[in-house]
C-alpha cells in the first residue's frame, strides 16, 4: 500500500489488463448495435449474453449495490449510471455513453466509451471529442512522480478551454480485485497536489464533461444522474496502470491498438 493505494505486481497488471480487455471487446462488439430504433434494454441484453456465453466472464454491475442490470446507458443529458430500458429508444442524433464492468479470475475491468447515433449535432460533437481529449491528457499525466492533481488540472484545462464544465460529484477511482478502491480520481485539481503516483496502482480515468453548468442531479430511481440545466453530458473512461516508464492503458480495444483510439463510427 501507498497512501491507502493498493501497489500491483506485474502479474496483478496482467490480470487486470485481461479483465480490462474483455471490458473493451465488449464495447467492441456492441458498436454495430447502435443504431436509431433500438432499445437500451436490448443493448443490454446483448451485452449480457456476451459477457456470460462468450467470454465467461461474469457482469460486474448486475446486482452491485442493488443496480438491475448489466451496462449503464447514459444518453444526451443523462450524466452517468442511466439503467437500460424497454422505453428508451435511441433515436438520429442522440449520443450514449455505454459503461460496463467484468469480472474474470477474480479482477475487475472497467471501461466506457461515447457513441453516434446516426449523425450529431455540432455542439453534441465537439462535447464528445473534447472528452476524448481530456481523457487523454489525464492519461499523459500519468507517470511516477506525479500527482493524482496533475491529472485532474490536465482534464480541467481541456474542458475549460473549450467552455465546457467538469462534473465534481462523481470521479475515477482504484480497481482490481476490488471494484472502487482507493484512490479517487478526481477530474479537477492542481498541479502537484493530491497522491503521489507509484509503479503498480491501477485506477480509472473517467471525465464527464457538460455543455452547460456542472451541476447535476438524480433521478428518483435512485441511480440515473443527469445535468441540471438540461445540458448535454459525455464522458470516457479507460483503466490504467502506473509503470516504471509511465503507464499503461488497460482497456485498449485490442492488443496491440493505439491507446484509447476511438473507432471511425464514434468519431468519424
Amino acid at each position: 500500500m501507498a497512501h491507502g493505494v493498493p501497489i500491483n505486481s506485474a502479474e496483478d497488471i496482467g490480470m487486470a489488463r485481461r479483465a480490462g480487455r474483455l471490458a473493451a471487446e465488449v464495447l467492441d462488439m456492441i458498436e454495430a448495435h447502435v443504431v436509431p430504433g433500438v432499445s437500451t434494454e436490448a443493448l443490454d441484453l446483448i451485452c449480457h449474453d456476451h459477457i456470460v456465453n462468450v467470454q465467461g466472464a461474469i457482469p460486474a454491475n448486475v446486482g452491485y449495490h442493488g443496480y438491475p442490470r448489466t451496462i449503464l446507458t447514459s444518453v444526451n443529458q443523462v450524466v452517468c449510471h442511466g439503467i437500460p430500458s424497454p422505453d428508451k429508444i435511441l433515436k438520429k442524433g442522440d449520443i450514449i455513453n455505454i459503461d460496463v464492468a467484468v469480472i474474470k479470475d477474480g479482477w475487475f475491468g472497467d471501461t466506457s466509451r461515447m457513441y453516434f447515433v446516426g449523425e450529431p449535432g455540432i455542439l453534441a460533437r465537439r462535447l464528445v471529442e473534447t472528452a476524448y481529449e481530456a481523457l487523454l491528457a489525464g492519461i499523459g499525466q500519468v507517470r511516477p512522480g506525479a500527482t493524482l492533481g496533475d491529472v485532474g488540472h490536465a482534464i480541467q484545462s481541456v474542458a475549460h478551454r473549450e467552455h465546457f464544465s467538469v462534473v465534481r460529484e462523481y470521479c475515477g477511482h482504484g480497481i482490481g480485485r476490488r471494484y472502487h478502491d482507493a484512490p479517487q480520481v478526481l477530474h479537477f485539481g492542481r498541479r502537484g497536489e493530491g497522491v503521489k503516483l507509484e509503479p503498480g496502482m491501477i485506477f480509472t480515468i473517467e471525465p464527464m464533461l457538460n455543455a452547460g453548468k456542472r451541476e447535476t442531479r438524480q433521478l428518483p430511481d435512485g441511480w440515473t444522474v443527469v445535468t441540471k440545466d438540461r445540458s448535454l453530458s459525455a464522458q470516457w473512461e479507460h483503466m490504467v496502470a502506473v509503470t516504471p516508464a509511465g503507464c499503461e492503458v488497460l482497456t485498449l480495444r485490442s492488443a496491440g491498438s493505439g491507446a484509447a483510439a476511438p473507432s471511425p463510427s464514434i468519431l468519424r
